[in-house]
């Protein structure tokens, strides 16, 4: 997924790496597990539950589905 339209109207994107759009987002007890088996090289971290995009102009948070790429979460700041 490159693209998405942020419900305040701007477009999302992160077909530039690296961009300020996309966060890597672990739980506790996800990076606990990745600690335990020594996985140093960025490479072979797996990724996290949900791709998590963050909107630069009002601040909105997406979690994203890796499977359908649809957003699952959506958090706006109040």
């Amino acid at each position: 997924m490159a693209g998405y339209l942020c419900k305040c109207g701007n477009h999302l994107s992160t077909t530039e790496t690296p961009n300020d759009i996309e966060l890597r987002v672990y739980t506790d007890r996800e990076w606990d597990m990745l600690i335990q088996q020594d996985l140093i090289d960025p490479i072979t971290i797996p990724l996290p539950e949900y791709d998590v995009w963050l909107c630069p102009k009002c601040q909105r948070l997406y979690f994203f589905n890796w499977d359908t790429g649809e957003p699952v979460k959506i958090y706006n700041l109040e």
